[in-house]
């Protein structure tokens, strides 16, 4: 298969890949829509690479609550090492979205200098902290959203963060609104009544996951 379309494998040939999946003898699986990936606690010291399909990185409290931290789409990186270990008894796991493949290699194999002193190694490991710097940024954006009081300020926060993205007024929706619920903690039903309010007032437009913003609005 062709790596270069993974950030992770950035200005790093196929042949390198290949060598260095043999080298840090990684494995390769497959997934099923639902089907977990890995539960953080079970599986420390191993990175993943999502190489085709959709995840979620999903927190469950102990009450059974329901959290989506991330969505990880084609090229996502996962890992505790990357991230953090639950702690308060939460279950934190990488959740397939949708039919997936994903590549798992040990951290410390990344991280350990090469003994042939490759320069796709190297590569590699800058790549990497690109990555985890990328997630940074996501997760902050996450906490922005999350620090809205209501529920129409926490959708508008997050509308306007894909706006920016999207550098347009309208923009697809990344997941469901189930799963966007989950993602600004809150009610579905709460969330569908407060959406269907902010249709009625005209600030925004929706067709299925497609949303439009009005311009000027929020």
């Amino acid at each position: 298969m062709e790596y270069g379309s993974l950030a992770l494998f950035y200005d790093i040939t196929d042949q390198e890949v290949e060598a260095m999946i043999q080298c840090f003898r990684m494995r390769r699986c497959r997934f099923h829509p639902g089907q977990i990936i890995c539960t953080y606690g079970e599986s420390a010291g191993e990175v993943g690479v999502l190489v085709s399909g959709e995840a979620e990185l999903v927190r469950l409290d102990y009450a059974g609550n329901r959290t989506i931290l991330e969505r990880l789409e084609t090229g996502g990186v996962f890992g505790e090492s990357l991230a953090f270990t639950p702690t308060l008894g939460d279950c934190v796991e990488v959740v397939s979205a949708a039919g997936s493949e994903v590549l798992f290699m040990e951290y410390s194999h990344i991280m350990k200098r090469c003994e042939n002193a490759c320069a796709h190694h190297s590569k590699l490991v800058q790549n990497m902290f690109r990555l985890v710097a990328e997630q940074t940024r996501r997760l902050s954006q996450r906490v922005e959203v999350l620090s809205r009081r209501s529920i129409r300020d926490k959708l508008m926060c997050w509308f306007q963060l894909r706006r920016l993205a999207a550098g347009a007024d309208s923009f697809t929706l990344p997941f469901t609104l189930s799963a966007l619920a989950d993602y600004i903690s809150a009610d579905r039903s709460a969330m569908m009544r407060e959406l269907k309010r902010m249709k009625e007032e005209g600030l925004v437009e929706m067709d299925g996951r497609r949303v439009t913003l009005r311009t000027g609005e929020g």
